[in-house]
């Protein structure tokens, strides 16, 4: 008997693709749009040039203990979530019993409501480590930026070619982070299995579209684009 009926199977496939699909478009969209992530790396272009011309660099440190500071609030929450996630395993009778009194419930079995805990532990266990290396980047910006010329140097090639590096690091951490968060995101589109695969693609679809409007359509995007 398999574990999964076809619906389940066919929701979970569907979360899937929706989640690749929103992350696969947005990838391709962003510099054709200008999306706020894009309009983002744009501003950390202007902070590493910025940064080439100041004697002092205490703000641009403490800007980079910022990013790590926030690095590591959701690297640390992502591990507690794996832990609240496990924990649902050692109250799934009890949970069945409540899920299965509610008006669109659908009854599970105990290895269905387990596998599908593990797979919840699975999308905090992949944000962990997308934050825990967004953390490790940010530490290397830190050191880069340390390695900065001196101000008098700052139309050199070779300044300018380290800022673009700089600049380029910072990206590609950022961009970590917010698959970290696509991720938390997503998750919580994901209880909507514990309850019915209906509700699964119901959420998944939503958090799709919640995630593709704060990115295009939203008053933050509005504020930083350049018109």
């Amino acid at each position: 008997m398999p574990l999964f009926s076809p619906l389940d199977l066919f929701a979970l496939a569907w979360f899937l693709i929706a989640w690749a699909v929103y992350s696969a478009a947005l990838a391709w969209t962003e510099q054709r749009k200008r999306g706020l992530n894009s309009e983002m790396h744009r501003f950390r272009d202007v902070w590493m040039t910025q940064m080439l011309g100041r004697e002092m660099r205490m703000v641009d440190a403490q800007i980079v203990a910022a990013l790590q500071n926030g690095t590591a609030f959701f690297a640390s929450t992502s591990l507690i979530a794996v832990g609240g996630a496990l924990t649902l395993l050692r109250s799934t009778d009890e949970l069945l019993q409540v899920v299965g009194t509610m008006p669109f419930g659908i009854k599970s079995t105990t290895m269905q409501w387990e596998a599908k805990t593990i797979g919840l532990a699975i999308i905090f266990v992949y944000a962990f480590f997308k934050f825990a290396w967004s953390y490790r980047l940010y530490n290397y910006v830190a050191i880069l930026v340390g390695a900065t010329p001196p101000a008098a140097q700052k139309d050199t090639p070779e300044a300018k070619a380290h800022a673009a590096r700089v600049g380029g690091l910072c990206e590609v951490a950022g961009r970590h982070f917010n698959r970290g968060q696509r991720a938390f995101f997503f998750a919580l589109g994901y209880l909507g299995w514990f309850i019915s695969p209906w509700l699964l693609m119901i959420s998944s679809v939503a958090v799709a579209v919640v995630l593709w409007r704060r990115q295009f359509a939203s008053d933050s995007r509005k504020a930083v684009l350049d018109e």
